[in-house]
């Protein structure tokens, strides 16, 4: 199987010297604004959020890389490598030619990180694939079936949606790089709400960001305070793809080239 970085954000050893910022000393992690009528967002709860708190541009408009990874640093704690790369990713999807930024509703030009078989948006065969849809959401979310979502739970809820789509979308594809953003997308929301030894997550944090698109820090979730590298999302790319039978073998030689939810080919980098 080919390479692929998984963008995340999702998204989502600071060498540009971003502080690592707990989230009771930054007022953006408590300020929240939904979008307004002339403001953008991508089909990823993650990305929104961020921008919701203003972590990205309100507005979701020409982000760059310097923005991306002092947003991802701050609010999640991701490492400067990883969110670079999550920047390249995202940068792909503007269609001017050589771009290097991004405005958040570039995400979702089909096929190029949007997929079919999303775990809260429709499919680009039923309609606009950018606002979050509260029925295929509850579809994903049946398979959360206690207080803690482990991976395996993850991997149901994912495979089911990919079932779910082939079986109803006439025009459904999920080719390798959509197998790939599918097992980002699944992981952004382990890594970035969850605990990093176990990798669970609560339910109701998971359920509150794709519902709300908000951090729920109101719900005692907190800006980890490990710092988020490919080595890991690496880890549980390939977990989640073990557990999940509909994903070849072959994944683990993508999960040994992964971040989060994107599709730049290209070799894994150094932390």
């Amino acid at each position: 199987m080919k390479s692929s970085l998984l963008y995340a954000a999702t998204a989502f050893g600071i060498a540009l010297a971003f502080p690592s910022i707990p989230s009771q000393g930054d007022d953006r992690f408590h300020k929240w604004h939904p979008a307004g009528p002339a403001d953008v967002r991508a089909p990823c709860p993650m990305l929104n959020s961020l921008a919701n708190h203003g972590f990205l541009p309100h507005d979701g408009k020409a982000i760059t890389e310097n923005i991306t990874i002092s947003a991802l640093n701050a609010a999640l704690n991701i490492n400067e490598t990883l969110a670079r790369f999550l920047h390249e990713a995202a940068a792909t999807t503007n269609p001017q030619p050589n771009a290097t930024t991004y405005d958040l509703d570039h995400l979702n030009r089909h096929n190029f990180l949007e997929h079919d078989a999303s775990l809260s948006r429709v499919d680009l065969h039923f309609g606009n694939v950018q606002p979050f849809n509260q029925t295929v959401f509850d579809k994903t979310r049946a398979f959360f079936t206690d207080e803690i979502i482990t991976v395996q739970m993850a991997a149901n809820a994912r495979k089911a949606a990919i079932d779910n789509s082939n079986a109803t979308n006439p025009e459904f594809s999920l080719s390798e790089q959509g197998e790939g953003f599918s097992l980002g997308e699944s992981v952004a929301y382990i890594i970035a709400l969850g605990d990093a030894a176990t990798h669970n997550v609560r339910r109701d944090l998971v359920e509150y960001l794709f519902e709300k698109e908000r951090l729920p820090v109101e719900l005692g979730w907190s800006r980890r305070k490990e710092v988020i590298k490919f080595e890991e999302l690496s880890e549980m790319i390939e977990k989640l793809a073990n557990a999940t039978a509909s994903v070849p073998s072959e994944a683990r030689h993508l999960a040994r080239n992964a971040g989060f939810h994107a599709g730049v080919r290209a070799p894994m980098p150094r932390s």
